[in-house]
């Protein structure tokens, strides 16, 4: 069968001044087909669509009686062709074969396309320059990068201008308030500008949820995008698709480095800090490049930055409890013991915690995310501990008086053959880490557990700090000049 190509080729060269025998001989077809097709329609003008079957239809019995009926009740059109086959599978035994699906599945085709319900319409939209910005947190997990061989658990923050495709990305680990004023303040002052509107879902960081139904901008939110001059839209609750700048972009982020991932060869990056440089540098030379030209019109349109940025944090004020533990947004954390009674600021940033006294930070803690709801630093008790080891067996939050597995292990042999002594024993070990060098500590616990033996405190403070010999210290008292003036005086007489 001749195709349109070939006959286009032919024609082709013979209006280069091919002859008939060259142009059909390049066109892959003989001399005298090539007479037929050098003028006139191509081959698929010339076909008649064919308006009759080829086969019985094995559905023609069945299809008014058993399926029509079921499709158009079907009002959102779920029903499918493998559901159908099934169906009639079991009122006709027998009747159908499995390779006539296809032939139900055409079918099912036409009638929809013909009779079936209306399908939503998306509306394309147009985007002026300088007018909206969209912003949304997506999940990157699942890229399988780690640091330093553990899994990263991390989510992405981004920025989209509407108009000209710039954006703005960085690292979030949760969908806080913090998080996402953080994310939306270094867009904004790493763009140099203010987009007219802020586009978002109804996320949780930025909105809560009405007596009456609906959801709305938190006070603390809106008077962020008070500050910048910004307006926000947000989409219908269950309506991604209203957001879709952000949401394709969030497929476009996600395959991009993907794929850088599997060039660069490796996953694993030493430090959270290098895999930050790794996404900026695809974003800036990936991303944005294609968004340069339309970026330099857009940006003129832009609000102005003001004078300053909004605190990235939220404040908390709590007193440190006997526990030696401040609540700092539903969460425990500990604080030193020296502490206790005391009111301290607590600042929340999106991925530490600042405590204050009297405006002077005394402590600085990595933030509690996911379902984790509390964090003890055995140093902050176990001055305390060590004096009345009886209260480790029973602690609330003794789990985090293990440091690392080692520490668990030892704890664990320490039980199998010290019995109810291994508390205090490992009470003892704990305090020595917090005096010296939990590093020392623990090298010396893992020495202990590949020997395989009983061990107890002191033989790991013979391993962690040997004893130092004393040397005595010997006072010489100062000569007494005034027995020698005497004995000088003496002695002329």
């Amino acid at each position: 069968m001749v195709t349109d190509a070939q006959v286009r080729l032919l024609r082709r060269k013979m209006s280069e001044g091919k002859t008939q025998e060259a142009a059909s001989a390049a066109a892959g077809m003989s001399v005298r087909t090539a007479r037929i097709w050098q003028e006139g329609p191509l081959p698929s003008q010339t076909k008649r669509a064919r308006d009759w079957r080829t086969r019985v239809d094995p559905f023609a019995e069945v299809w008014d009686r058993d399926i029509e009926p079921l499709l158009a009740a079907d009002a959102r059109g779920v029903l499918d062709g493998t559901t159908l086959m099934a169906m009639l599978e079991e009122r006709y035994p027998g009747r159908f074969a499995a390779g006539q699906l296809r032939s139900l599945q055409r079918r099912l085709r036409d009638w929809r396309a013909q009779q079936g319900p209306a399908k939503e319409v998306f509306f394309e939209q147009v985007h002026p320059p300088g007018r909206e910005g969209a912003c949304d947190f997506t999940h990157a997990t699942e890229l399988g990068v780690t640091i330093a061989g553990r899994l990263f658990e991390h989510l992405f923050f981004q920025l989209i201008l509407s108009h000209s495709k710039w954006r703005f990305v960085c690292l979030a680990y949760s969908e806080t308030f913090e998080a996402l004023v953080a994310g939306l303040q270094g867009a904004l002052w790493a763009l140099g500008g203010v987009p007219q509107v802020l586009r978002s879902d109804n996320m949780s960081a930025a909105t809560y949820e009405l007596r009456e139904g609906g959801r709305s901008l938190t006070e603390r939110f809106a008077a962020v995008l008070a500050h910048y001059g910004m307006q926000s839209t947000r989409i219908m609750p269950g309506e991604a698709h209203q957001n879709g700048v952000a949401e394709k972009s969030h497929d476009v982020l996600k395959r991009t480095l993907a794929q850088a991932l599997v060039i660069r060869g490796s996953s694993d990056f030493a430090t959270i800090a290098d895999y930050e440089q790794f996404v900026q540098e695809i974003v800036e030379h990936k991303l944005n490049r294609a968004a340069v030209e339309r970026l330099s019109a857009e940006r003129p349109l832009l609000l102005p930055l003001p004078s300053s940025k909004v605190p990235a944090y939220s404040t908390y004020e709590t007193t440190v409890r006997k526990w030696s533990t401040i609540r700092v947004a539903k969460r425990t954390y500990s604080v030193p013991s020296r502490l206790i009674g005391h009111t301290l600021t607590a600042r929340l940033y999106a991925d530490k915690v600042e405590v204050l006294y009297r405006n002077k930070v005394v402590q600085t803690m990595e933030r509690l995310r996911g379902d984790c709801d509390h964090r003890i630093d055995y140093r902050h008790v176990i001055w305390s501990l060590v004096r009345k080891p009886g209260a480790f067996a029973r602690y609330r939050y003794r789990e985090d008086l293990f440091p690392s597995l080692t520490f668990r292990r030892a704890y664990d042999v320490l039980a199998a053959h010290r019995g109810i002594r291994a508390d205090i024993e490992y009470v003892r070990i704990l305090h020595l880490a917090a005096s010296t060098m939990e590093s020392t500590v623990e090298a010396a616990l893992r020495t202990l557990l590949d020997a395989d033996a009983s061990f107890e405190y002191a033989d790991v403070q013979r391993l962690a700090a040997p004893h130092q010999a004393e040397h005595p210290v010997v006072h010489i008292a100062a000569p007494d000049l005034a027995s020698y003036d005497d004995f000088l005086v003496g002695g002329a007489r």
